[in-house]
C-alpha cells in the first residue's frame, strides 16, 4: 500500500545554503517528502527570527559580565555540563532520570516520519494552534517533483495536516504552499490549548444601540487588506536608538505621554470614528444651500 507520507532519514548536522556565491542561511533539519511513489529530498529551514535588542547582566561597579554556575542543591558543588542528567518529576522532589539512549531507543523518537493525514481548508485552523513556522527546500534533484507538489497543493486551496519528529518531540503539523515554498509550520496539541475560564466573562453586560452602531461604523473605516508592511517595532526601534545614543554620547530626550484622554466608551467611540473620516477623508460635509 502507497503511503502518502513525507518520510524523513534525519540529519541534524547544519548546512549552508549557496546563493549567488555566499551562504545565507543553515538548514536544521534533511529529509525527504514522500508523496506516493515521489521522493523529493528537501532541507528544512527557520522561517521566522525574533528581532529584539539582547541586554548582558553586568557588575554595576566594574562592568563585568554575570556568569551561572551549575551548582548542586544537594552538596553545593559546581556540577561539570557532563554530569547533569535529565530527570522527569513525577512527585514532589522525586525524580526519574532518562538517558540519551532512553530518549533515542523511545518509540517516539524511533518513528521518523512526517506523514499527512488529511487536506482541509486552511481556514478550519484557528490560529491558535500554530507554534513555529519553517520552510522546505528541495535539493536540486527533486526541484521539479517538489515544483508540482507545490504548485498542486496551492491550486487545491488546502493544506495537509501531518505528523513529525523535531527536537525529540512529536508535533501535529501544516504543510502549505506560500509564494511557491513549501512552509511548515508545528502545531500545539489540542489538550495544549487552554480553555479561556474567567469569571469576569461571565458578568452580564448592557450594550446600547449607540454604542453597537458606532462599534460598527468605526469597525468599516478600519477594516483593509492586511499590510505587514505597515507594521513597525516600535519599542525596538526606540531601544536602538537610544543604544545608538549612548554609544556616540548624546542626550536622548523622551517625548511626554500624550494628554488628555477621552473618557468613556461612548466618547471614545464617536472620537475614534470622527479621527478615523478625517484621516480617510470621509469626513461628512455640510450641505450646499439653495439659492432661491
Amino acid at each position: 500500500m502507497l503511503s502518502s507520507g513525507i518520510v524523513a532519514s534525519r540529519s541534524w548536522q547544519a548546512a549552508s545554503v549557496e546563493h549567488e556565491g555566499r551562504s545565507v542561511a543553515r538548514s536544521m533539519w534533511k529529509g525527504a517528502i514522500q508523496f506516493g511513489l515521489v521522493t523529493i529530498p528537501v532541507a528544512v529551514y527557520p522561517a521566522t527570527e525574533e528581532k529584539t535588542l539582547r541586554f548582558n547582566q553586568l557588575h554595576d561597579e566594574d562592568g563585568g559580565r554575570i556568569r551561572y554556575k551549575r551548582v548542586c542543591s544537594v552538596c553545593g558543588e559546581d556540577v561539570p555540563f557532563d554530569d547533569i542528567v535529565k530527570g522527569y518529576e513525577y512527585e514532589k522532589d522525586r525524580h526519574v532520570v532518562f538517558t540519551d539512549d532512553d530518549l533515542q531507543q523511545s518509540p517516539v523518537e524511533a518513528f521518523r516520519a512526517i506523514d499527512i493525514v488529511n487536506f482541509v481548508p486552511l481556514q478550519e485552523i484557528d490560529p491558535i494552534y500554530f507554534d513555529r513556522s519553517y520552510y522546505v527546500v528541495p535539493e536540486p534533484t527533486g526541484l521539479k517533483a517538489y515544483r508540482l507538489l507545490e504548485q498542486t497543493l496551492g491550486e487545491s486551496g488546502r493544506i495537509a495536516i501531518a505528523k513529525l519528529i523535531l527536537f525529540r518531540k512529536e508535533h501535529p503539523a501544516v504543510l502549505r504552499s506560500r509564494e511557491g515554498t513549501f512552509l511548515l509550520e508545528t502545531m500545539y496539541w489540542p489538550d495544549e490549548i487552554r480553555t479561556p475560564q474567567f469569571d469576569v466573562l461571565t458578568r452580564p453586560v448592557e450594550l446600547r444601540k449607540q454604542e453597537v452602531a458606532l462599534a460598527g461604523t468605526l469597525t468599516e473605516l478600519l477594516s483593509d487588506r492586511f499590510d505587514p508592511a505597515q507594521f513597525v517595532d516600535g519599542t525596538r526601534q526606540r531601544l536602538e536608538e537610544l543604544a545608538q545614543a549612548k554609544v556616540e554620547g548624546e542626550e536622548m530626550v523622551v517625548p511626554a505621554a500624550p494628554a488628555g484622554q477621552v473618557r468613556g466608551l461612548l466618547e471614545a467611540l464617536r472620537a475614534s470614528v470622527e479621527a478615523e473620516k478625517q484621516k480617510s477623508g470621509k469626513e461628512s460635509k455640510p450641505k450646499a444651500t439653495r439659492r432661491r
